[in-house]
């Protein structure tokens, strides 16, 4: 029974390690890398869907999209894009939308004019080349709002702050065992060796009788073979 709660422990301290460990990663790696135009990773990045402009036929408000960047003129109508967006009431954001038609800019660069499928209304400003950053590939859904509460300080808490507090507690629980454990043992150490100088002392103490008796003896046999004489 000892044996399978030591186990049971022991799994459940790796599994609050590992999963404290993996939950710091992957908030490190959602602060660093999801939402930031500026980063990607071999040339894919992530964003966090903030409307449900899409959400009639790709994915809606909370799901994390990840997009791949690809050369701006190899793009087609009906190609979702994440780009930076130029309309005034959401300029500097990301938007991931679809794309309409296929236009050129004065410098003949590629420049697209895109849409929400909800409303199925194109955006005021088109999107020149130089802001989009990639193509939809797929959607992790609602994954989003998970990244977003990490970022709120109950979700360090939960997340993050939690997890390391009861991995230090049973630490701590651990050690004061363990410490037990060794005060127990140190004090059964010392009741072994003062049973062994006792049963020592006793036995020293049956022999110094039986040493005295033989010498009564030898004194009783000397006496009476000089009476005889």
């Amino acid at each position: 029974m000892k044996k399978g709660l030591a186990i049971f422990k022991n799994i459940l301290i790796w599994l609050i390690i590992l999963s404290s460990v993996g939950m710091l990663i992957f908030t490190i790696v959602s602060l660093t890398t999801v939402n930031r135009h500026d980063r990607s990773l071999f040339g894919y990045r992530a964003f966090i869907v903030l409307s449900n402009s899409m959400q009639k036929t790709d994915f809606e408000a909370g799901d994390l999209v990840i997009t791949k960047y690809v050369n701006p003129r190899t793009l087609q109508a009906g190609d979702i894009i994440s780009f930076q967006s130029t309309n005034p009431e959401s300029y500097g954001s990301v938007v991931t939308h679809k794309i309409r038609e296929v236009q050129t800019d004065k410098r003949g660069n590629p420049a697209f004019v895109t849409y929400g499928t909800t409303n199925n209304v194109n955006d005021k400003n088109t999107v020149t080349a130089s802001r989009v950053l990639g193509k939809y590939q797929f959607r992790l859904a609602g994954l989003g709002k998970f990244f977003q509460f990490l970022k709120t300080v109950p979700g360090y808490i939960l997340c993050i702050f939690l997890p390391f507090l009861v991995l230090i507690i049973l630490h701590g629980i651990a050690i004061v065992q363990n410490f037990r454990i060794y005060r127990a043992e140190q004090l059964a150490e010392l009741r072994a060796e003062r049973e062994q100088l006792e049963q020592e002392r006793e036995a020293s103490k049956k022999m110094m009788e039986e040493l005295q008796s033989l010498r009564e003896d030898l004194l009783a046999k000397q006496k009476s073979s000089s009476k005889e004489q």
